[in-house]
């Protein structure tokens, strides 16, 4: 598997997501070819519940070990500050998203946590992988949600 069969995995995670009302976002996170854990947007009292975090705590418990140095993460959106920082924290060796986020990127947009010299740990970074399906979903929920909340 190449770094589009696991993004369309994220994908495939983000669009479960919407399925459910939650924001699309997916993650999936891998090691050595196999995907250890997955995880999507979930709407709940917990602000945390990101795709990437549900996909980080779910490796680390899968793997017995919060170190996941030898991890790759693939999401469909660049990582918020929290999820990058979770990232770092975790020691993920590379971080692969589909979509920039203007608003709140926090992987080389409006900040960029995971190359941050001054830290611990920095994750490799590549973006721009399914783009465009990553954007789309993106605009479908949002043009869905506006026309719910109008009508």
């Amino acid at each position: 598997m190449d770094d589009l069969d696991f993004m369309t995995l994220a994908v495939l995670e983000a669009e479960a997501a919407m399925l459910r009302g939650d924001v699309p976002v997916g993650a999936v996170l891998v090691r050595d070819g196999e995907v250890l854990a997955a995880g999507s947007n979930t709407k709940t009292i917990d602000p945390t519940a990101h795709a990437e975090i549900q996909a980080i705590r779910a490796g680390a418990e899968r793997l017995g070990n919060w170190n996941l140095r030898e991890c790759d993460l693939y999401v469909t959106l660049e990582p918020c500050p929290m999820c990058a920082g979770a990232c770092v924290a975790a020691r993920i060796r590379t971080i692969i998203f589909g979509s920039s986020d203007p608003r709140a990127g926090a992987v080389g947009t409006l900040y960029d946590i995971p190359s941050d010299r001054r830290l611990n740990h920095r994750c490799a970074v590549r973006s721009g992988i399914l783009k465009e399906r990553c954007e789309a979903l993106l605009k479908e929920y949002f043009i869905m949600r506006r026309k719910t909340k109008s009508g």
